[in-house]
């Protein structure tokens, strides 16, 4: 099947036998007041190993039920019995607020990790009205590597508690070449009210 335009041919069907499924679906979780999402290889359909180089989390409407939190992330190298792998990051945001106020373009020093085993900032200051909430997407590179570190970089828009909005540029590295077999998400209080998140697998190009 061809796709002609004014008697012109664009494309034929052997024109996109190289990119049709470069980006695989493979899970989908839906929050429902839940304390965590988790994406665990080898569990309900999850594939986080070499089968991709690179992995891509899509964050849709994500809604806290608490004010004024911080949606975050870690990885897991024991398939999810702890999420503690030691990370080195980066992060900064542009914000703009509704009245016109607070445009910036700083770097946020509470957002990073220096071989620190908690979780990693990926939105702040996220708030709980029904028009806020934070959508975004999260890369992670080669996970299953045990010659080197797991790299991840992401970006997120949220609409903040002061009806701000923000967007927000995290990035780093697990410290770690064990393979990272599972990847958690939450908010640092509080429940995730309501959102999606899709994990895809993206093949080489």
């Amino acid at each position: 099947m061809a796709i002609i335009s004014n008697a012109v041919t664009i494309a034929d069907a052997g024109a996109f036998s190289a990119s049709l499924g470069a980006m695989t679906l493979i899970k989908t979780l839906t929050a429902s007041s839940s304390a965590t999402l988790s994406f665990v290889h080898g569990t309900s359909s999850v594939v986080l190993n070499s089968t991709y180089p690179i992995y891509k989390f899509e964050f849709i409407n994500i809604h806290p039920a608490t004010n004024d939190i911080s949606f975050q992330f870690q990885g897991s190298i024991d398939a999810g019995s702890n999420y503690n792998v030691a990370i080195t990051s980066t992060h900064f945001r542009a914000t703009h607020g509704e009245d016109a106020s607070s445009e910036a373009l700083a770097y946020i020093t509470g957002g990073d990790l220096a071989q620190a085993t908690g979780f990693q900032l990926l939105a702040g200051s996220v708030g709980n009205d029904a028009d806020q909430s934070l959508s975004g997407e999260l890369f992670i590179y080669n996970p299953s590597s045990t010659v080197f570190v797991t790299h991840f970089s992401g970006n997120f828009q949220s609409i903040a508690h002061s009806d701000r909005t923000n967007n927000q540029y995290p990035a780093g590295y697990f410290n770690s070449t064990s393979d990272i077999d599972a990847v958690q998400f939450k908010f640092n209080s509080g429940n995730i009210d309501s959102g999606t998140i899709k994990l895809y697998g993206i093949k080489d190009s």
